[in-house]
């Protein structure tokens, strides 16, 4: 038996060939265009086909004769008993021009040659979307009831299945499969379509919920989906039964399954929150197209849709496809496959191996890079407050990352430190010595930056100080509020301002700023720190809605409490957990790589969240808290003034101390 097969390459072709090659008696000849030759070899160990019974044949559907020279044609005259046409564009984010270049003139092209040819008969693999979007049932024996087929991909379906109802001159069979996805066995799948568009949201609503919570869904049409091996074994068995010819077959899961149940089952396949609080999908229909396009047309609605579709890889139109109205008889594959033993499995039962292949193969994060080096290589970063802490921590992960280095601070002995400790591992570090609480200070900085070394791609604002005192001994300390602002606020903001126009002119740029657990917490002892913090908090917040459009970007990073000389002089701090400088210094290099808005723990994130729902209760944590921590003894060798002291080893502290883990107290 003697077979052609156009579209090999592709994911149901190279299944197809491999079923045929299963034969014994089959010599397989395949469409290959001439810059695919490459594939050739993983084509055979795919389909292991040792004894090379698959022959390609070099051309392209697109073309008069599908590009085949003269001799092989006229070797293949007569000598095909079935040709299969799979060459097509399966996308729904496809532009219509190659859509109308491969799926009408291919299959043009295509049922020109196996006439010519005199193939024994003609298969072609249409689609479901041939129907459109009919509302009901849509028989095997319907083809011109289709309806709604202005989107490109449904309208070149069904005018590619109408080319091979009118022009074949050989025996034509017909199959229209549901939405095809990875195999039922081994969830193998070959790109993100269909319902995989969104597994990102699965994903995502998995990070940020725990398993339990319910979450909302949507409800919609029924849609059909099928596993490619599925598809596969049903054509090779109606594709050798005889008497079926100038026949359609519905290749469709007798079971469709709504939207909202589809994500469902992915949902539990992922572990990821039920959505079991689900909207109507239809309620919308209900709103006038003309409302709805309007609304959408707002600019702002329109940025945020655009954001939203881009963030998850949604094509601009699949929601018109939630509420799918089309339902498929399949009588006619029934009776085909009757006695064949080959069913459509029910999804719930391989969509685990779906998702799983999805998120081991496809999940488009796997090709993102995730490295530092990736990230800053080359590229010219400036951490203020670098010599020591979590600024000299991030600046050896920069350094070694490949990135032009540069750090500021008030101590030329530590700047020399810090960047003999640099060198000393082979890399380079720039300093400038700078006290950034002097305006003057900061400007001069900037401009010898901005002359000496160029533009600056990435700022760290680390630079800062603490002062833990509570606001009832801080009575005739207002200095110590003014000082604190000056350089926690003022001096980030001259600084971050100074660099920022080169930044917008470059249309890149990111600005990373060390911010507090406790601007989320609000926590006791901390006033003067935390209202510094909250400051520029609140400006970076402004600053990132104005520049949002001008590619740069900024980010918060809401520190907890981290081991470095700045808590040293505070003895409660001696036996809690803390985050060492490295580890903080990891959560500035994900801020480098995912340029996320906020960076914070889940206690912080909860200590804001309690602020917003249960302000009194958070107080009367926050105060039990500053009355049980209330007086300490200053660590040894501080030089400061001795105060009470209270067993650090009382199990009601320690208790608060795991509960509040990484919060200032």
């Amino acid at each position: 038996m003697r077979y052609f097969v156009t579209g090999a390459t592709g994911f149901i072709g190279k299944r197809l060939v491999r079923k045929l090659l299963e034969r014994e008696d089959a010599q397989v000849y395949f469409l290959l265009r001439e810059e695919s030759r490459d594939k050739l070899p993983h084509l055979r160990d795919f389909w292991n086909d040792a004894g090379q019974r698959a022959v390609p044949v070099y051309g392209d559907v697109r073309k008069p004769g599908m590009g085949i020279d003269a001799r092989t044609a006229s070797e293949l005259t007569g000598q095909v008993d079935h040709f299969f046409h799979l060459a097509a564009i399966y996308d729904l984010k496809a532009e219509a021009p190659p859509q109308v270049a491969t799926n009408i003139d291919g299959t043009r092209n295509a049922v020109a040659v196996a006439n010519a040819w005199k193939a024994g008969s003609f298969h072609h693999m249409s689609s479901i979307a041939a129907a459109g979007l009919y509302e009901g049932m849509f028989r095997e024996d319907m083809f011109a009831e289709a309806e709604h087929l202005e989107h490109p991909y449904f309208r070149t379906k069904h005018e590619s299945e109408g080319i091979v109802r009118s022009e074949a001159t050989i025996p034509w069979r017909v199959y229209r499969p549901g939405l095809v996805v990875g195999d039922s066995r081994t969830g193998e799948m070959d790109k993100i379509d269909g319902p995989y568009y969104f597994f990102k949201l699965i994903q995502k609503l998995r990070h940020f919920l725990p398993e339990w919570m319910p979450a909302i869904g949507i409800e919609g049409g029924r849609i059909n989906l099928v596993p490619v091996n599925y598809v596969v074994d049903a054509l090779v068995h109606i594709a050798h039964l005889p008497d079926l010819d100038q026949q359609c077959f519905h290749l469709t899961d007798p079971r469709p399954m709504r939207v909202g149940d589809v994500l469902n089952t992915f949902a539990h396949a992922a572990h990821a929150p039920d959505m079991s609080l689900r909207i109507n999908g239809a309620l919308f229909a209900f709103v006038p197209h003309i409302v709805r396009s309007t609304v959408m047309e707002i600019t702002p609605v329109r940025r945020l849709r655009d954001a939203f579709m881009s963030e998850l890889g949604l094509p601009d139109d699949i929601m018109q496809f939630v509420n799918y109205p089309t339902r498929f008889d399949r009588r006619a594959a029934d009776k085909a496959l009757e006695g064949s033993g080959i069913t459509c499995p029910s999804l719930d039962t391989y969509a685990d191996r779906l998702w799983d292949y999805w998120e081991r193969h496809l999940d488009p994060d796997l090709f993102l890079d995730r490295s530092l080096k990736g990230h800053v290589a080359g590229k010219t970063v400036i951490v203020t407050g670098g010599s020591s802490g979590i600024g000299l921590a991030t600046v050896h992960k920069l350094a070694e990352a490949g990135a032009k280095t540069i750090i500021c601070g008030r101590d030329e002995q530590k700047l020399a430190a810090a960047k003999a400790d640099v060198e000393q591992r082979g890399y380079t570090l720039i300093t400038y010595q700078a006290d950034l609480s002097d305006m003057e200070e900061c400007d001069r900085f900037v401009n010898l930056v901005r002359t000496e070394q160029g533009a600056v791609d990435i700022l760290i604002n680390c630079a800062g100080r603490s002062i833990r005192r509570a606001i009832e001994a801080s009575f005739d300390r207002f200095h110590d509020f003014q000082r604190t602002m000056q350089l926690n606020y003022f001096g980030a903001l001259r600084v971050t301002m100074g660099l920022l126009p080169d930044m917008i002119a470059r249309g890149t740029g990111h600005v990373i700023n060390i911010s507090s657990i406790g601007v989320l917490t609000n926590a006791p002892r901390f006033s003067a720190y935390v209202a510094s913090k909250a400051a520029l908090d609140a400006w970076t917040l402004c600053a990132a809605s104005e520049f949002a459009d001008l590619g740069v970007t900024f980010t918060t990073i809401n520190m907890p409490l981290v081991r470095t000389p700045m808590i040293a002089p505070t003895a409660v701090y001696r036996d809690v957990d803390a985050l060492t400088p490295e580890d903080a210094a990891d959560l500035v290099a994900q801020a480098i790589i995912r340029q996320p808005v906020r960076i914070a723990t889940r206690v912080g994130i909860v200590g804001q969240a309690m602020h917003a729902v249960a302000p009194r209760a958070a107080q009367i944590i926050l105060n039990t808290m500053f009355r049980m921590f209330a007086e300490t003894e200053p660590a040894p060798g501080s030089g400061a003034p001795p105060e009470k002291t209270i067993a650090r080893t009382h199990p009601e502290r320690i208790a608060l101390q795991q509960l509040l883990r990484g919060v200032h107290f």
